[in-house]
């Protein structure tokens, strides 16, 4: 087997998952993209493998599987919270989500006010 066309199909796989992943405003489609290098990555790893002698056997599959692997959990947790995104915002838009949270809110996190400290340190109720 020629290794020349897995390797070319592994770099249009990665080029146009970098193209999804700069060019998408949807959360999903982005997160789509991350999956389409992780697969040309797995492909590059195969086609090493079975190409070039390694001191380690099958040491390319077995990268491949870790690969799948963390690309499982990168999509539970990726899904969970472009879920909450659109809970919290309505919208799954890359460009809409606030990197920042707003400088006039002074209403703490969990709705609470803050305990104040009386005259002797100890802190009020």
């Amino acid at each position: 087997m020629r290794p020349v066309i897995p390797y070319v199909t592994a770099a249009l796989l990665f080029g146009l998952g970098v193209y999804g992943v700069l060019r998408r405003r949807n959360a999903v489609l982005v997160l789509m993209s991350v999956e389409l290098m992780l697969n040309a990555v797995n492909l590059i790893l195969v086609t090493a493998d079975t190409t070039a002698r390694a001191v380690l056997p099958h040491s390319g599959q077995v990268f491949a599987l870790f690969v799948i692997v963390l690309a499982a959990a990168e999509i539970g947790v990726g899904l969970a919270i472009v879920l909450q995104l659109y809970r919290l915002r309505a919208t799954v838009a890359v460009d809409d989500v606030p990197l920042t949270e707003p400088a006039e809110s002074s209403q703490p996190v969990g709705g609470r006010e803050p305990a104040t400290a009386g005259r002797d340190g100890e802190a009020g109720r």
